[in-house]
């Protein structure tokens, strides 16, 4: 599958991800959210951006499931894109349901594979957590930014490199929310183009635990 008119996964096409609801009979030692691609996309939707200086026609990306690597069990999230323009991000975003009217401290976390070690860095792993889901770029953090030690802040998310690793890398975050407006908080995961080489990482063992603060 190719480019995001193709890559469009309606809501309640599948299983995917368990889904909890913060402070409503869950265990206080159970995530909200745990997701290792077992099952297939289910309810992710994808999506891709690039600068306006190309049009995102012309940006070839995909993200599917894939059996190829795992960290856990035998699938996780296949994300590829081209490098040519030196620029453009693709990601993917699922629902995680909270309580509205609290506020959390939640911590992230999902491992990232990287084919090899590399002292260049060609792709930057991208991850949020919001009230809405992406739509550009910036809509994610900036390059080298993590939410874990900026107190209260409007979302939660990092932007750190891939290649750090042979293999797989786990990744996290911690987002001090504000008071919650909302009963339904999304969860992206990409990757950003930043080496003008094609490349593909592997996203699996995604974890969002939430704690009323």
């Amino acid at each position: 599958m190719r480019r995001r008119d193709l890559l469009r996964t309606s809501a309640g096409s599948g299983v995917a991800g368990l889904v909890g609801l913060a402070g409503c009979g869950r265990n206080a030692d159970e995530p909200a959210f745990e997701e290792g691609f077992e099952e297939g996309l289910g309810d992710w939707e994808t999506g891709a951006a690039i600068g306006p200086e190309v049009d995102l026609s012309e940006f070839d990306w995909e993200l599917d499931v894939s059996d190829e690597e795992a960290a856990s069990g035998d699938r996780s999230l296949r994300i590829w894109n081209q490098g040519d323009y030196d620029d453009g991000v693709a990601w993917g975003v699922h629902p995680v349901s909270v309580e509205s009217g609290g506020s959390y401290r939640i911590e992230v976390t999902g491992k990232f594979w990287s084919e090899s070690e590399s002292f260049n860095t060609i792709r930057h792993a991208l991850m949020r957590l919001a009230p809405d889901p992406p739509e550009t770029e910036a809509d994610f953090p900036q390059p080298g930014l993590n939410t874990t030690d900026l107190g209260e802040t409007p979302y939660g998310g990092l932007r750190d490199a891939l290649w750090l690793a042979d293999g797989w890398r786990e990744y996290l975050f911690e987002w001090t929310t504000p008071e919650l407006s909302t009963d339904t908080l999304h969860l992206a995961v990409g990757t950003a183009v930043i080496w003008e080489a094609d490349a593909t990482h592997y996203v699996d063992d995604l974890s969002v635990r939430v704690e009323p603060r």
